[in-house]
């Protein structure tokens, strides 16, 4: 069967012939995939900047947001049966004794660093036909989201900040004063730095939980972006035109900076003006620039006297995935015109060359390896 693979020590990548995999353990699943989405950590492992083999390996079949349909099932499996559609999970765990997070299924907040991740480090990903995987790394989806099901990886993103936000901010008196009989009050603001697909799932996900959102980006108005978030009621600023301290004088206190975008400098701008008590969350990862410069006592002042949270995070658990589907759920009913646009191009596994190294276009480009499931 096909894959779509990167040898990193030769700087190629192209399709490569594996072997049809087979079920070993009785908790084995065989899905056939169906969509991969394409992302940024994609292209930059195919410009060779990491990504790591499976040991014994020259290649890695890349790709990590997957949607698939399950084709064979182990004697012992009991979470799936044949025809599912499933989304897999990507990090496994270290299986180091030691590590107290991947021995309760936590390996998000792996403490070796040891873990491999499918389509990244050490493992295979899911850009071939066939996969076999344990039945606990599965997530149902549900026959409806068949065509937006591959957004589910990357709003894991903003399911498992959202919840980490939480945690922390039972520090305070968190929850919206709420009248009985009337509307829920939306009493949080928050703050999307980056309008790519991570943002604006996150936008989605941080408004769906009932916070007054606004996106902050530098492509100027109006852009498919930008009326994409209108018609959804979310505000779309541009940084070119807004200064943050402007964008702070406009919104208020801003209890939410959820950063999408990759951008240091950008980020430590924009935390100069989150507001007392607040978080901020950080999901990209800068790539290989010049050292920028910002005023660290004017920010560790700031985050002493204003009770303010820095968090990076990573990866996702089962809980993420699953409130990603539930989320792909009532996004579908609140906004399928918008939820669907999210998604703008699907392509023949042919075009994986024009896509991975190619110059990035539209919001989220998905190959289709399969038509199975529709």
């Amino acid at each position: 069967m096909k894959a779509v693979a990167v040898a990193p020590k030769s700087h190629s990548l192209g399709l490569i012939e594996l072997e049809r995999p087979r079920l070993a353990r009785p908790t084995d699943v065989l899905v056939r995939i169906l969509d991969v989405g394409v992302c940024g950590t994609d292209r930059e492992i195919c410009a060779f900047e990491y990504g790591t083999p499976p040991v014994g390996s020259e290649q890695l079949v890349i790709g990590h947001e997957a949607l698939a349909q399950v084709e064979e099932v182990g004697s012992a499996v009991t979470r799936v049966r044949p025809g599912d559609l499933v989304v897999p999970m990507v990090r496994r765990p270290c299986g180091q004794p030691e590590c107290r997070a991947c021995s309760e299924e936590r390996q998000d907040f792996c403490y070796t660093g040891l873990f491999s991740e499918r389509g990244i480090k050490e493992r295979h990903g899911f850009m071939t036909e066939l996969v076999v995987d344990d039945e606990r790394y599965m997530n149902v989806v549900p026959r409806a989201l068949r065509e937006i099901g591959v957004l589910a990886e990357p709003l894991t993103i903003a399911e498992k900040a959202l919840r980490q936000i939480d945690e922390v901010q039972t520090r305070l008196p968190w929850v919206c004063s709420h009248d009985i009989g009337k509307p829920a009050n939306n009493c949080h603001r928050a703050v999307v730095l980056g309008a790519g697909p991570v943002g604006l799932l996150g936008a989605m996900a941080l408004s769906a939980t009932g916070y007054l959102v606004t996106v902050y980006s530098r492509e100027r108005a109006p852009n498919a972006k930008s009326e994409l978030l209108a018609s959804m009621g979310l505000e779309y600023v541009c940084s070119l035109e807004v200064t943050p301290e402007q964008l702070a004088a406009k919104i208020g206190n801003i209890d939410v900076v959820y950063e999408a975008s990759g951008a240091s400098a950008a980020s430590f701008e924009l935390m100069r003006v989150l507001g007392t008590n607040g978080v901020f969350v950080f999901t990209g990862v800068p790539g290989r620039k010049a050292p920028i410069t910002f005023d660290a006592d004017f920010l560790m002042k700031r985050m002493v006297l204003q009770n303010q949270v820095l968090f990076g995070t990573v990866n996702a658990d089962r809980g993420a995935f699953e409130n990603a589907i539930a989320h792909l759920a009532e996004f579908d009913a609140r906004w399928p015109k918008q939820v669907r646009g999210l998604i703008t191009g699907r392509f023949a596994v042919a075009e994986h060359a024009a896509l991975l190294q190619g110059k990035a276009t539209g919001i989220k480009n998905v190959i289709e390896l399969a038509r199975a499931g529709r």
